[in-house]
């Protein structure tokens, strides 16, 4: 199966350049005031694409010894778009600095928290395409 453009484009390199990992810690210390506080850490993977869509999401990994499914991760959507060590503008506008040339970014969207296992949910996070 060939790679297309943008998996070949949004390594894990570049997605951890864009949301560095430590970003969660930053966010739990803004958050609770302490690191360890913190029940997950925070990636962000590319999932696909569509002709107008690139699909990433936000996976939330819990941490060893804390409870992923105890904490408020369904709210998270709301919490992600104005907290400001998320930044998720931000890492939309990132994303949008790697998009090819016949495409620019016309809008971004967060989806609802999704349970994938007890120790991994997932937020969708959309970019949409227009033409240049």
């Amino acid at each position: 199966m060939q790679e297309t453009t943008y998996q070949q484009i949004f390594t894990r390199q570049l997605l951890d350049d864009i949301f560095p990992q430590n970003r969660a810690d930053r966010f739990f210390d803004a958050l609770y005031g302490d690191v360890s506080e913190g029940a997950y850490d925070i990636a962000m993977a590319y999932v696909g694409e569509t002709e107008d869509q690139i699909h990433f999401e936000f996976q939330l990994k819990q941490r060893s010894g804390k409870c992923l499914a105890c904490n408020l991760t369904y709210g998270l959507p709301e919490v992600f778009m104005r907290h400001p060590v998320i930044d998720v503008a931000g890492v939309a506008k990132m994303i949008c600095d790697h998009v090819d040339e016949k495409h620019r970014c016309a809008d971004w969207s967060l989806g609802r928290t999704r349970e994938v296992s007890g120790s991994l949910h997932v937020l969708p996070f959309t970019i949409k395409l227009g033409p240049r």
